[in-house]
């Protein structure tokens, strides 16, 4: 309804001169225009299609062929169909170069993330295998880069740890991992097919930063276990219970070798980071550090066994690509629910996270990203994943980052790091059973201080207080209670806010600004003029139930406060109120009885209601209830100006 056709019936009237000095004609004011009636099945079709079809994406379809449709149609389930008849060895050159670094990159990260999410190492590079290569044919992104993320696999490893014990039933915790799995890969298939991605944005940016800060400040300190050679940990992710175990074992369960291992490697990485912000042409440098360190650490322990002194290595990952998990996955009994309300929290985080990436990207790249197409991508390849012994994977910023600097064109890149990945699984997974530990805990720590974004937060203080109340709060959920509070309280505030925002909109009080007629906030702009005998308020928001006592009430008080002053000044009261509803997009049944209620009190005050500039739907709505006709249509104008050229013409012509 709000996207009709917005031609409007034009008519004039003529405004006799109200000047008591000079007698002549004053321009013409225009009367506001009711648009024209619309099929009924018209609006709510125009309605229904800008809601979930604003795109139109069934555009490129209109006047093809049946055999055109059908190529079309698979070209939009399977974008690599349409790009891929433009691929050329040059491409090929980026991508093979590209996928070839994140694959360095991933292998170290995907042993440690699968720990996190309290799986074995070989699960982690399973989800950097199938879905990968399954997101490369579906996946309209040409730069991110697909696996498990660190926030992911930890939110995943709480949840799945607070309803099986990974070490007592480890099989039982892996079946409800790949039914999780499923289950993220179905919500988020949903959401796409159905067009509902914009449910994501409920997360707002604010709440999603302190989230992501809390999360790696957690997942770093979860790695104390590791880097410092602690056998007995708390299974808390708190960082009141991680601190006091760190600090309770000091004396008697710290391992030096361990700590000298994890603190160099650190430090090697940290640096390689910092050569890879300073010159952006060594972009490769950070991407590469985590397999050397890997190499250099393994070859260290290897050589001087370690092992013997206490120093925890990886010891066995399994060998060949992934099984398949069919006849794993819960599709009845007590875990089915379980899963499925693990999955539905997973999915969202990790869509959340993915289309951010993909967009920034895309962005830079300038080329347009189809939300809800992603959504289903990344859902079909965590549905493919579940079944193939993979656990939730996404689009990890990092990879990402390092993919776009390498210089990928397509989403082959993905395809390359996923063969690597297949070789390392077939061949190279025993060299890894001499790796420490602890060099994947530094890998891990590394990662994710790059998702502690202070400078955003500061930002945010700047601009909006009550966002960064809300970045706080999901900062500190996660860091004092768990992952899951963190998460809880991010979205309790994103949508606290929104209904603050709906409930309580914003007003102003409007004057004249200087030598023009335009009429602006008088808080913005200290130098507009009051028209005496007038007040304009502007109202900013649609008038809803939810809101629509409040802005009655709020007008009537800003009428309150401007009489009792005119008072005091001893000046001449109020005789119109002008109510600007430029920014009113809308109006339902209680918004106009809330005008109504303020028609009425203000007739008991002998004050005259004038409205300025409603818009098409709004107008629509005061015609068809009648409202026009109880304050008359010649209260009802074109602009403020014309408003105040009417009720005050004499400050019309003299300011």
């Amino acid at each position: 309804m709000g996207h009709r056709t917005e031609s409007m019936d034009t008519k004039e009237i003529d405004v006799r001169s109200l000047s008591s000095s000079n007698r002549h004609t004053l321009p013409y004011v225009h009367k506001v225009g009711v648009p024209p009636k619309q099929n009924l099945w018209k609006e709510f079709s125009a309605t229904l299609k800008e809601t979930f079809f604003s795109d139109d994406p069934l555009r490129s379809f209109k006047d093809q062929s049946r055999s055109r449709k059908f190529v079309l149609g698979m070209q939009a389930v399977f974008p690599i169909l349409s790009w891929g008849r433009s691929y050329n060895l040059a491409k090929l050159k980026g991508d093979l170069i590209a996928g070839l670094t994140i694959a360095s990159l991933c292998i170290p990260q995907d042993i440690g993330y699968s720990k996190l999410a309290n799986l074995e190492p070989q699960y982690g590079l399973y989800s950097s295998f199938v879905p990968p290569l399954v997101y490369a044919f579906m996946g309209s992104s040409r730069d991110i880069a697909i696996g498990p993320v660190a926030v992911v696999s930890l939110l995943l490893g709480t949840q799945l740890r607070n309803e099986i014990d990974p070490n007592k039933n480890s099989v039982e915790y892996r079946r409800l991992a790949f039914t999780a799995t499923f289950f993220a890969g179905i919500t988020q298939a949903i959401l796409g097919i159905f067009r509902l991605g914009f449910l994501i944005d409920f997360l707002s940016h604010a709440a999603v930063v302190g989230f992501m800060g809390g999360a790696a400040i957690t997942i770093a300190l979860q790695q104390l276990k590791e880097f410092l050679g602690i056998k007995k940990f708390t299974t808390n992710t708190d960082i009141i219970s991680v601190m006091h175990s760190v600090w309770g074992s000091a004396q008697h369960g710290w391992n030096w070798q361990t700590i000298v291992i994890g603190a160099t490697f650190l430090a090697f990485l940290l640096f390689a980071k910092y050569i890879g912000k300073k010159k952006k042409k060594l972009f490769w440098v950070p991407a590469i550090a985590p397999l050397i360190s890997v190499i250099l650490s393994t070859f260290f322990v290897y050589i001087t066994h370690a092992e013997k002194r206490g120093v925890q290595i990886v010891r066995h990952i399994e060998k060949g690509i992934n099984p398949s998990s069919v006849n794993e996955i819960y599709f009845t009994g007590d875990y089915l629910l379980k899963g499925f309300r693990i999955g539905v929290v997973a999915g969202i985080i990790a869509l959340t996270e993915a289309v951010a990436i993909g967009r920034t990207f895309a962005t830079m790249k300038d080329y347009q990203l189809d939300g809800n197409k992603e959504m289903v991508a990344l859902g079909t390849m965590n549905v493919v994943g579940s079944l193939t012994s993979c656990y939730v994977a996404t689009g990890s910023f990092s990879r990402s980052s390092v993919n776009y600097m390498a210089g990928c064109q397509t989403a082959v890149s993905n395809i390359i790091m996923s063969l690597v990945v297949f070789l390392t699984l077939e061949f190279i997974t025993r060299l890894f059973k001499y790796t420490p530990k602890a060099i994947i805990s530094s890998i891990i720590i590394s990662a994710v201080i790059s998702l502690i974004d202070y400078e955003a937060a500061i930002l945010i203080w700047k601009t909006d207080k009550f966002d960064f109340v809300a970045c706080m709060g999901a900062f500190f959920g996660v860091l004092f209670h768990s992952v899951e509070t963190g998460l809880l309280i991010a979205v309790s505030i994103s949508f606290a806010k929104l209904l603050l925002q709906v409930t309580r909109p914003r007003t102003a009080i409007l004057g004249k600004i200087p030598r023009t007629n335009v009429y602006r906030n008088i808080q913005q702009y200290p130098d507009a003029t009051k028209v005496p005998g007038v007040l304009i308020v502007r109202v900013d928001s649609a008038i809803y139930f939810s809101n629509s006592n409040y802005i009655r009430e709020r007008i009537l008080r800003w009428l309150t406060d401007e009489e009792e002053q005119l008072k005091k000044d001893g000046l001449p009261k109020i005789q119109f109120l002008i109510v600007e509803m430029s920014p009113v997009t809308d109006i339902d049944t209680s918004g106009i009885h809330a005008l109504e209620e303020l028609y009425r009190s203000l007739q008991k005050r002998s004050v005259q209601l004038v409205l300025a500039n409603p818009g098409p739907v709004v107008m629509d709505k005061l015609h068809a209830s009648s409202f026009t006709s109880l304050i008359g249509e010649d209260k009802i104008f074109l602009t403020v100006a014309d408003a105040v050229l009417t009720c005050s013409p004499k400050f019309a012509e003299d300011v």
